[in-house]
């Protein structure tokens, strides 16, 4: 029977350690997730964001309404980028993803509040964006008590307690449905961890089973190589979306406005370029292993700053950058632009072109990473 010998273990603890300290892809990796986990928490992500855009319209333009709009403006969460627009024009900007608040002043607001009439200021809200707006409509809630002492104090004569009300409509998403946010943007967050995860192998697997060699003893080019391998996983991303509308729709009952046939051509730069992603992971990595932790490095970043799980109008400035690097970010504005909201084309080629463009920037770091690897 052996016994623990302490000079044996103490043999084995030393092997692992140098081949651990020697292996500098995996030690970048254990250190730089941990890093990247706590900087994209403890300063990217806020549950409470401020100065969301807002787009005012306002019909009745008096001293009173002026001052409204400034007491809105100073609860900073809302950002007047737009105004004196109309209605029409307002809607068209919520539907491009552009403004997350419509403020709308009805016409003799301020004759109503005289006459103790209670008009209704309209608040509608992008029911297809998540963002915590619950703060905000608490915030601007405050607002009556405040409008109420000054307009007593201008008209000097009492006011109703209630001047106003304010009505939300929550646009694109009336019942407040959760699935109707986190489904649909499911399908970019499933495409992203699959067909990264599947491709960082692709390469390394080769490398590990020793076929690499015979692969590169035949005439094959690196682009027909590169081509031949993602071409079958692309199908598998259009299998996956398919999946994943079915049980929107049947499932959990999503009404889907737009055209399934536009979301499928625009997914493909999407597919692509997370593939692609997953071919330069597969040709740094010496191991499976590796791989599969480049692309959590890849994935966590992803899911966190490009709004699917936290408000991208909270994020800080530099955070919203990397964000709208990410082709994550761009494809959710596209399946919440037409399954939610019914966009046709000319609303998605906004973030149709980041997708290209990250498209052809990792083809050529991929096919300039594997010849180096050959």
């Amino acid at each position: 029977m052996k016994y623990f010998d302490i000079n044996r273990y103490y043999a084995i603890l030393l092997k692992e350690v140098i081949h651990m300290l020697r292996d500098r892809v995996t030690i970048g990796l254990v250190l730089g997730i941990p890093l990247i986990q706590m900087i994209l928490f403890g300063f990217a992500i806020n549950m409470n964001p401020k100065h969301l855009s807002t787009a005012l319209i306002d019909f009745d333009r008096t001293l009173q309404t002026n001052f409204l709009v400034e007491k809105i403006n100073n609860t900073n969460y809302f950002d007047m980028k737009y105004q004196n627009l109309s209605l029409d024009d307002a809607m068209t900007l919520m539907r491009k993803g552009r403004v997350q608040f419509i403020i709308e002043i009805p016409h003799n607001f301020t004759k109503k509040v005289y006459r103790g009439e209670t008009p209704d200021i309209l608040i509608i809200t992008d029911g297809a964006n998540p963002t915590s707006s619950a703060a905000a409509m608490e915030a601007i809630g405050k607002l009556k008590g405040i409008y109420n002492n000054y307009f007593a104090t201008q008209s000097q004569t009492s006011v109703s307690k209630e001047p106003f009300n304010f009505v939300v409509h929550n646009k694109y998403n009336p019942e407040n449905k959760t699935q109707n946010n986190i489904v649909p943007a499911l399908a970019g967050v499933i495409l992203t961890m699959t067909m990264v995860m599947v491709t960082s192998l692709v390469i390394t697997r080769e490398k590990e089973y020793g076929t690499m060699e015979s692969l590169l003893a035949t005439p094959v080019t690196s682009l027909e190589i590169i081509l031949g391998k993602i071409t079958p996983y692309i199908v598998v991303g259009y299998i996956q979306l398919l999946l994943i509308i079915l049980f929107a729709k049947v499932i959990f009952g999503i009404t889907i406005l737009g055209s399934i046939t536009l979301l499928l051509i625009a997914t493909f730069p999407f597919i692509v370029a997370n593939l692609l992603v997953g071919i330069t992971f597969s040709t740094v990595a010496a191991t499976q292993l590796q791989a599969m932790q480049m692309t959590f490095f890849f994935f966590l970043p992803s899911i966190l700053l490009s709004g699917f799980m936290f408000p991208f109008d909270g994020m800080p400035e530099w955070a919203q950058v990397v964000g709208n690097i990410l082709p994550l970010t761009h494809y959710l504005n596209i399946v919440r632009e037409i399954l939610l909201k019914g966009g046709g084309l000319f609303d998605i080629l906004s973030s149709i072109y980041p997708l290209l463009i990250f498209m052809v920037v990792v083809s050529f770091v991929a096919l300039k990473r594997y010849k180096n690897t050959i």
